[in-house]
């Protein structure tokens, strides 16, 4: 299927979008005051509770590798699940 761009420049733009991308970017510059991530290091900051499900930058943060914040359960919108990753999912 063709890419939507119109679509896509919305989407990106919607105010619920921007929310998030400001906290994305918050969380990523508290725990580089921290020491705890540096520009370029390849990890991803984590929220405990995804922002998708309601959660913000005081429920806490963490350090991981992309793909253990990247593997979590979607449905075909790309939209988040279930916040149990897969390999959580095997080890039950």
């Amino acid at each position: 299927m063709a890419r939507d761009y119109k679509k896509e420049a919305e989407y990106e733009s919607s105010p619920e979008q921007v929310k998030n991308r400001v906290a994305r970017n918050a969380a990523r510059r508290k725990l580089m005051r921290e020491g705890k991530v540096k520009k370029g290091d390849g990890k991803d900051v984590a929220h405990v509770v995804a922002l998708d499900k309601g959660g913000s930058n005081k429920q806490g943060l963490r350090v991981e590798s992309p793909a253990k914040n990247r593997s979590f359960l979607r449905d075909k919108g790309g939209n988040l699940m279930s916040e149990t990753s897969k390999r959580e999912r095997k080890k039950k």
